[in-house]
């Protein structure tokens, strides 16, 4: 037997448990289902198997008291009864596999492509401690993107972790998918929690396509699917990408979106009775956000790193809504996408002037931050003075910036939206020919 094999054999031996504990269903709800006889076995957190007339539905334990225990199921309520039987599996993990790369799966390590997945020979849990503070490496070299905004502007690097926040409907997931295929890394591991399943096969296919996808790990749960598989897909999604990185190898991480996360959680929080405070959400959201955003970023020394870009769905550009402020408070920069710049046709829609990359000015040299510079004034010169000059109110002459923003904008909002195949260098050259002489 190849040595991965048995290793994978081995792992499923060690995970069969010889007793289970079994409690009964003592009332249901429109949402959690009560327990007794689990009480004192189960702990927070913990999977049961509800055996219901139409057969096994899963669920997790959510709140304890001394006589009864509290599980939100995976799935719609409809058919359990009182006294349906209830086994207790405890805390399970994941086992991920590099042979998972070009493949889609489900928050619970299942496939969702109709093909056989190997398990890896280690159970790993769903959330484990960030890496130690002190003992992280710092950020590490820019990165080649393949887009030029984010190989000059706003740059990334190695360990970095981005947020990415915009409206539904603006080209997020585009951009996601072409850095997933462009941003130099080694794997990239992308979770799709609470999108619409038609848009699954969309992205593999259309976005993502055969080479991207042949470095990726998907990890989906559609909107349809319970808060509990919701929640768990980013999870799981984080746990296959330390997996990766301790593997030697560096990971791309994507999130789409930590908002439905969120929302997924405060479904959970509320069934539990955490009251609601922070404009709707529970104040457990902001620790279970930092905490995964912690998870993400550079690697111990002598391992590797994950580079992360979180989205957040802003409604109606809200960047002060409670997820978007959480997240932007803990992550090396921001990038902002424009419903009115995607309206007029130019994609990626960054909005430059909002966003920012906390990885300059290291991230680039002297002569690139100066470029830097001078092409956030002349965009900022020229959105200040937008109103005067579209009405003809502006007359040429007035002020030698705007003159040369109005020479300089429609080559540079042009270079926003502009592809960058060879390099940060090229891209930076671009760039300088079109500022011209300081």
């Amino acid at each position: 037997m190849p040595p991965a094999s048995l290793a994978q054999l081995t792992a499923e031996i060690a995970a069969l448990r010889p007793a289970v504990s079994i409690g009964r269903v003592s009332a249901v709800g429109r949402g959690a289902v009560e327990l007794t006889g689990l009480s004192s076995a189960a702990a927070l957190g913990d999977q049961v198997w509800i055996a219901t007339a139409k057969g096994r539905l899963r669920g997790e334990v959510i709140d304890l008291g001394p006589e009864r225990a509290m599980v939100l199921p995976d799935g719609p309520p409809e058919g359990i009864r009182l006294d349906d039987q209830v086994t207790l599996q405890g805390q399970d993990g994941l086992s991920p596999d590099i042979s998972w790369l070009g493949r889609i799966i489900d928050p619970y390590g299942n496939p969702l492509d109709g093909r056989p997945l190997p398990k890896g020979g280690h159970l790993l849990p769903l959330r484990p401690a960030a890496p130690p503070a002190t003992a992280r490496r710092t950020l590490g070299e820019r990165l080649a993107t393949g887009t030029a905004v984010f190989d000059t502007l706003l740059p990334l690097v190695r360990g970095q972790r981005l947020g990415l926040f915009a409206g539904s409907g603006v080209g997020k997931s585009t951009l996601l998918g072409n850095l997933a295929k462009g941003l130099e890394a080694d794997i990239a591991v992308i979770a799709l929690v609470g999108e619409r399943g038609r848009e699954l096969r969309h992205f593999v296919e259309e976005v993502l396509g055969a080479e991207g996808m042949a470095r990726s790990v998907i990890v989906a749960a559609t909107s349809d699917q319970s808060a509990i598989s919701r929640r768990r897909c980013m999870w799981t999604a984080m746990t296959v990408a330390e997996h990766l990185r301790d593997a030697g190898n560096h990971v791309l991480f994507l999130a789409d979106s930590v908002t439905r996360f969120a929302e997924a959680h405060r479904e959970i929080a509320l069934a539990a009775g955490e009251p609601a405070n922070l404009r709707g959400y529970p104040p457990s959201t902001a620790h279970m956000i930092m905490s995964l955003a912690e998870r993400a970023g550079p690697g111990l020394e002598g391992s590797n790193d994950i580079t992360a870009i979180f989205s957040v769905l802003v409604a109606g550009s809200d960047m002060d809504e409670p997820v978007a402020d959480i997240l932007r408070g803990v992550l090396d920069g921001h990038v902002v996408l424009s419903r009115e710049i995607a309206e007029r046709g130019r994609f990626p829609a960054v909005d430059l002037l909002r966003s920012t990359s906390r990885s300059l000015p290291a991230a680039a040299s002297d002569y690139e931050n100066e470029l830097i510079s001078r092409a956030r004034r002349r965009l900022g010169a020229y959105d200040r003075a937008e109103l005067m000059i579209q009405s003809g109110l502006y007359t040429n002459g007035s002020d030698p910036e705007i003159d040369a923003a109005i020479r300089a904008y429609p080559a540079l909002d042009a270079f926003l939206a502009e592809a960058s195949p060879e390099g940060p260098p090229r891209a930076f050259r671009r760039l300088a020919s079109l500022l011209g002489p300081a």
